[in-house]
């Protein structure tokens, strides 16, 4: 008996099929160039066929090639069918977004920017400390610090967040620490490697190392996003380089096409692109 197809494998030859270079194919499915070589010399050696004619002009598709791209196009359609079905049982499409703790907050606290109660979808909010799988659907949209190397998933970059220390004064010299009873945060890791002897307390969630640096406790990191709106904190850093990250939208290269799904990354891509007021 056969071994079954990889759908990811159909995915990944679909995309260099379609663009006829590897530059190409890496842009559409966020894969680099040396992956898609390597997975389709193994994919042609799993086929038994000769589905590429490489060389300087490119990834050239074979006679064998297109007739497998005939059947991938089919499979692609009747995937896009069943994800319309999916949103056609009802006008206003929930769609599941995760994020991290900070982006999950600003995202709750500046609704209004990106939704509206007339939008044809209506945004679930899963704040998460594990990375929910898109695939699977348990979300739809994931607002993740690096570009997806997955050949099913799509990604849109938004930009960079920064992160600076904040405190109620430059007089406060303590810090605050997480706990890590959680999978630690970056900038907890970076307080507890650089100023770990000056930690006076610890708090296991960044809402209430936020509600302790409030309080005068002690100097925290926070997102500058974040960090900026807050009236009774003075940033007293500049950004952290070593703490600078890309943002990305991630979507299933399916599912993206969805309309519901589509609204909502238009609509938090303009937000998230923007850069936030002090």
């Amino acid at each position: 008996m056969q071994d079954p197809i990889p759908w990811n494998d159909l995915a990944l030859f679909a995309a260099v099929a379609r663009h006829g270079t590897l530059a190409g194919a890496a842009e559409e499915t966020g894969t680099s160039s040396a992956t898609l070589s390597r997975r389709m010399t193994a994919f042609e050696r799993q086929i038994g066929k000769r589905l590429f004619l490489h060389g300087n002009a490119g990834y050239a598709v074979t006679a064998e090639g297109r007739a497998l791209m005939d059947q991938v196009k089919r499979m692609e359609a009747t995937a896009i069918d069943i994800g319309r079905w999916r949103a056609s049982g009802s006008t206003r499409v929930r769609v599941r977004i995760s994020a991290g703790v900070w982006t999950a907050m600003r995202l709750a606290q500046n609704l209004s920017a990106f939704w509206s109660p007339e939008a044809d979808w209506i945004p679930e909010f899963v704040q998460c400390h594990r990375m929910m799988d898109l695939a699977r659907r348990e979300i739809d949209i994931g607002i993740r610090n690096a570009r997806p190397e997955q050949p099913w998933l799509a990604g849109r970059r938004t930009g960079e967040t920064t992160h600076s220390v904040y405190a109620v004064s430059e007089d406060i010299e303590a810090w605050i620490g997480g706990s890590f009873e959680t999978a630690p945060l970056p900038s907890e890791q970076w307080v507890a490697r650089t100023h770990g002897a000056a930690i006076v307390t610890t708090a296991n969630e960044p809402a209430l190392r936020l509600a302790l640096a409030e309080a005068g406790m002690g100097r925290i990191v926070l997102p500058d996003f974040i960090g900026l709106r807050r009236p009774t904190l003075r940033r007293l850093s500049d950004p952290i380089a070593e703490l600078t990250r890309e943002e990305w939208l991630v979507a299933h290269h399916e599912a993206r096409h969805e309309p519901g799904i589509r609204a909502a990354l238009d609509a938090l891509a303009t937000f998230l692109s923007t850069p936030p007021a002090p």
